[in-house]
């Protein structure tokens, strides 16, 4: 394991790490030469621009109201409803660079620069678009970076959840479960699962294998990610790591449903891998 991957590893093996460091550690796969400090200090600098523009003693919807003010409207940060899947979406120093970006990566940056205003903002895994929430004394202001920081009420919200479930079961649904904080290795692996279908779609298998074994440090416990990696190795026709990865999913998951063809791979790799020697 290099360098890089090894400082990822022991950040992300903690309960509680910073978000943006982590989001930014992982666009190094792409960007090498990319400076974590640089990008963390200009989060500083949008956050130290708010606070001038309100009173010490602001209450939290102001001080929401202000950073909606100037996020969206004079930094200009916007959703990427043109080209949704373009990669560049999911890595927060593009997202800086260029202003746009997809609901998780604008959500870290507004829960990033709300927590250098002493904002307690959580992220929030919402079934196919992701969000933020805030406590406040009226209950809690459910907020969607991707359109603003619009507030999103009680209906927004079941009509976007009746985009991803029946619309009958979206009526009668409680909201509550679906608005449960995320933990920021959740949002971490939500973001790896964006890019792992983005680079599997484009049938970029070395980008797809860089995604994976990050997601194997933040979700070391996975069966499912530990088998698709074998399967991109193979792939790449990497037929030792991928014989390793396949037989450590089967013994993780002896009675999985696609154990049989699993072990037909196994069979395959063995050859594969008896014919290098």
């Amino acid at each position: 394991m290099n360098a890089r991957l090894e400082h990822f590893a022991q950040i992300v093996s903690r309960e509680q790490f910073d978000l943006a460091e982590a989001s930014l550690m992982l666009a190094q796969d792409i960007y090498p030469d990319l400076e974590v400090p640089n990008y963390l200090e200009r989060l500083d600098g949008i956050a130290a621009a708010i606070k001038k523009r309100i009173a010490g003693d602001a209450f939290a919807e102001q001080k929401v109201r202000a950073l909606n003010y100037y996020l969206f409207n004079e930094l200009r940060f916007s959703g990427n409803v043109e080209d949704y899947y373009d990669p560049r979406n999911s890595y927060l120093n593009e997202v800086l660079e260029r202003r746009t970006g997809i609901p998780i990566t604008l959500s870290i940056l507004y829960l990033e620069v709300g927590k250098r205003l002493g904002l307690n903002l959580k992220g929030v895994s919402f079934p196919g678009h992701f969000l933020v929430k805030l406590s406040v004394k009226r209950g809690q202001l459910v907020l969607d970076p991707f359109i603003g920081g619009e507030a999103q009420s009680e209906s927004d919200l079941r009509e976007r959840l009746a985009q991803v479930l029946p619309s009958g079961k979206a009526k009668q649904a409680t909201l509550d479960p679906y608005l449960e904080p995320a933990t920021p290795r959740q949002i971490i692996a939500r973001l790896l699962r964006n890019l792992k279908s983005i680079y599997t779609q484009t049938g970029k298998l070395e980008q797809t294998l860089a995604v994976m074994h990050r997601m194997l440090l933040v979700l070391p416990e996975s069966a499912e990610e530990l088998r698709d990696r074998g399967l991109v190795y193979q792939q790449l026709e990497c037929f030792r790591p991928a014989l390793s990865d396949l037989q450590n999913y089967l013994r993780r998951r002896p009675e999985a449903p696609d154990a049989a063809e699993i072990h037909g791979r196994i069979v395959e790799l063995k050859q594969a891998s008896a014919r290098l020697n």
